[in-house]
């Protein structure tokens, strides 16, 4: 990578800082292809139509890869120009587009070229224009000294923490948004959105895990405070790209300012029908629902401050506001707690038999994932081995003979891990502390990724393994508040906020857990909370749904997709 393309914010970066975790941009060598009519509706989207004079238009393309947006957004420049009677000479400034990857940008010179002359401009001129449009240059990193009134494009997906250290630093240094384990294209939504003339609008495809996730909260303030949503179709169950891959993408339209009824819609499969759908339905005031397998509605505002976008109907969406204004968060009484099990970095070093020749006062229950079927535990005799002290320091391994015995034999194994090699000295620990306590203690234990809330009780006999978050309370029976939590009510709230995966699939994660609402356990009759209890000691779904229900003061809730995998 050439020092000279890594210029920009008053210095450069030395040629290795790419070598670690080098970063691929979403569109290079074909690796995601967006298809040519979700890239039409794209542009289309940010007002990018040949009927316009585009000639007097900026567009800006800051991770163009192969030239899959160019090659289209070509096509109508030079269509527009001809309809306006523009001359080619006066195209030079109207596009401006980079890539990180030589290789990329000789392919989308070559590709734009090509669609410039089937548009009957001159080879020369063409050629002219091409090499004035294409840069090689890291688009988060380059002086741009214009404006743009549209930017567009597919930014690459990578988790920041698989970059070098000193990209790193020098990327957080620049961009505000960047915050805890955030993805680069974070930082590309930022800069293209700070790049917008006044009047001008920001049209990506794009990972849409920055919508709700904790990541996500700079970038959404940022957009709450100086920018507005135009539009934001979700295509998480769509095929919207060329090539199979789990992106779980969105598209969405930004301006700056506030903007009135945003548009939403959700596309089953992106096909150029849904497309063509979704924005026939964009340009109307009043979108029709389920036009061509699509949801569209407009929405009275957008959401405020960095709070998750629950994308869905607003019908939805105001009976979530209700529960959320009428009760309270489930750890909001100070004594009820969710947290996750305990991560080894090695589990086939520290999960052990009862048989393993360790010293036993080290050995802890562990439930894991597999453990549990039908709400029911059935352990098989699997042991978390405990390296800390009660005060949470490193244990002597001197006084555990046996197990520093059985440490040094897989010592070469254990010291690859990442918290080995941050702490020389407890070299031997588990990534997390493990917690003997918690054994006794009555739990509620919901597995990580579900289709529906699988909530099982433990009565006080295992620690749980990291694939399972756990809730502890003083103030409710924890058979009554695991009924609630196994009911559809509580899995609204999660449905609403969490990560969807494919298939259907949920991340009952802590942070989502914790935006459950619940009632105060004395407002709940004592014979309705006999009733709960029973029932989710039944597994009786269908009956904990009806009195959680009752509970809530619900007569029903919205329909909302889900795998119910609760037995």
């Amino acid at each position: 990578m050439p020092t000279q393309l890594l210029f920009g914010f008053g210095g450069s970066l030395p040629d290795d800082a790419y070598k670690v975790g080098q970063r691929s941009c979403g569109e290079t060598h074909g690796v995601v292809l967006t298809k040519p009519h979700v890239v039409r509706l794209i542009l289309a989207l940010a007002g990018y139509s040949r009927e316009e004079n585009l000639a007097a238009l900026k567009l800006l393309e800051p991770s163009c890869g192969a030239g899959v947006f160019l090659v289209e957004a070509a096509r109508r420049l030079a269509a527009s120009a001809v309809l306006h009677d523009v001359p080619w000479s006066e195209l030079h400034g109207c596009i401006r587009a980079f890539d990180i990857d030589e290789r990329s940008v000789r392919a989308s010179r070559a590709n734009v070229l090509t669609a410039l002359k089937e548009a009957g401009v001159p080879g020369q001129e063409a050629a002219g224009l091409v090499a004035s449009w294409i840069n090689q240059a890291d688009f988060l990193l380059a002086p741009i000294d214009r404006v743009f009134d549209v930017v567009v494009g597919n930014p690459p997906y990578i988790r920041i923490e698989q970059l070098s250290v000193q990209l790193q630093t020098y990327y957080r240094t620049h961009y505000r948004t960047l915050f805890d384990r955030a993805d680069l294209y974070v930082a590309f939504i930022e800069r293209g959105l700070s790049l917008l003339s006044e009047r001008g609008v920001l049209s990506y495809i794009c990972a849409d895990r920055w919508t709700m996730n904790r990541y996500g909260s700079s970038l959404r303030r940022l957009i709450a405070d100086s920018y507005g949503v135009r539009c934001y179709i979700d295509l998480h169950q769509a095929s919207p790209f060329e090539t199979e891959v789990i992106a779980y993408p969105s598209i969405f339209v930004l301006q700056r300012g506030p903007v009135r009824e945003p548009f939403f819609a959700r596309l089953e499969s992106g096909s150029s029908a849904e497309c063509a759908a979704a924005l026939s339905a964009y340009r109307s005031s009043k979108p029709t629902p389920r036009a061509k397998r699509i949801n569209a509605a407009r929405f009275p505002a957008w959401f405020t401050g960095d709070e998750p976008w629950v994308l869905s109907t607003p019908e939805h969406l105001a009976v979530l506001r209700g529960l959320e204004a009428s009760y309270r968060p489930l750890e909001s009484d100070n004594s009820t707690k969710v947290g996750i099990g305990v991560a080894s970095g090695s589990d086939a070093t520290f999960i052990v038999n009862r048989d393993t020749d360790i010293e036993l006062d080290r050995l802890v229950p562990l439930v894991m994932r597999s453990h549990i079927e039908n709400g029911r535990i059935s352990w098989d005799g699997r042991f978390v081995i405990n390296t800390f002290q009660d005060d949470g320091g490193a244990i002597n391994l001197r006084e555990y003979p046996k197990l520093g015995r059985y440490f040094r034999e897989r010592e070469a194994t254990i010291r690859k891990r990442h918290v080995s090699k941050r702490s020389e000295a407890f070299w031997f620990r588990t990534i997390d502390r493990v917690y003997p306590k918690l054994v006794k203690r009555p739990k509620l234990l919901i597995p990580d990724i579900a289709g529906s809330n699988e909530v099982a009780f433990d009565p006080g006999e295992y620690h749980p393994h990291h694939n399972l978050y756990f809730v502890v309370s003083e103030s409710w029976d924890l058979e009554v508040l695991g009924g609630l939590l196994s009911s559809k009510v509580a899995l609204f709230f999660v449905w609403s906020y969490a990560v969807k995966m494919r298939g259907g699939y949920l991340r009952f994660q802590a942070q989502y857990l914790r935006r459950i609402r619940v009632p105060r356990p004395q407002t709940i009759p004592v014979n309705l909370q006999g009733a709960i209890r029973d029932a989710f000691r039944e597994r009786d779904f269908p009956k904990l749904d009806a009195l959680a229900l009752k509970a809530y003061a619900l007569r029903q809730l919205p329909e909302f997709p889900f795998v119910d995998t609760r037995r």
